[in-house]
């Protein structure tokens, strides 16, 4: 899908979106050092090394590789960070495990922010709302079926918690799903005003 040209990003989002990816790289590279500290031991340490800072890195890769002419979509960039930065905050803190709804909200929200700078990145500003939502809820769904099949096999059927994975990954695709269709309906509300 190609996008149309978007206006020139305010700097702070620039610079949120750099500083995203820095807190998110420090904090991997003290995974790394220290894996006890990290929040991650146990729960997929070594492929969370490699798919966040792929995650993190897809859009600035794929914009230079496509030889994009248009200013570069920093707010989407920051979007398609944050889950990325957010979920390793998280784990670092502890958050999964102490705080009993932050898993359910996380699957909402962070699956919302993806999907948001996906389309803002990628999707053209002249879709429909119903088209806006069936191409939300395509990559969010499928995105999040993604992510529980690997989180299934990286470190779930190992685990305590496999026998509570079914109602638990029912329950995290149907929040990822919703928080992506939500994300497709705000983003087609933005576009329509600003572009009104």
């Amino acid at each position: 899908m190609a996008a149309t040209a978007t206006p020139p990003a305010r700097p702070w989002i620039q610079y949120a979106a750099l500083a995203a990816k820095l807190a998110l790289f420090l904090l991997l590279l003290t995974a790394l050092i220290w894996p006890d500290l990290s929040g991650i031991k146990g729960k997929a340490s070594t492929a969370r090394l490699v798919v966040y800072p792929i995650g993190a890195m897809v859009l600035p890769l794929w914009w230079w590789a496509a030889g994009r002419i248009r200013s570069f979509p920093w707010l989407a960039d920051l979007l398609i960070t944050l889950p990325w930065l957010i979920d390793l905050l998280g784990n670092r803190l502890n958050l999964f495990d102490t705080v009993t709804w932050w898993d359910d909200a996380m699957h909402f929200v962070l699956w919302g922010l993806l999907t948001a700078g996906v389309l803002l990145a990628f999707a053209p500003h002249s879709l429909s709302r119903p088209l806006t939502a069936f191409v939300a809820l395509g990559f969010g769904a499928t995105a999040a079926v993604v992510w529980e099949l690997g989180e299934y096999y990286a470190f779930v059927r190992h685990s305590a918690e496999l026998q509570t994975a079914y109602t638990d990954t029912l329950g995290d695709l149907s929040l990822g799903s919703l928080g992506a269709l939500l994300a497709g309906l705000l983003v087609h509300h933005a576009r329509r005003r600003i572009n009104a």
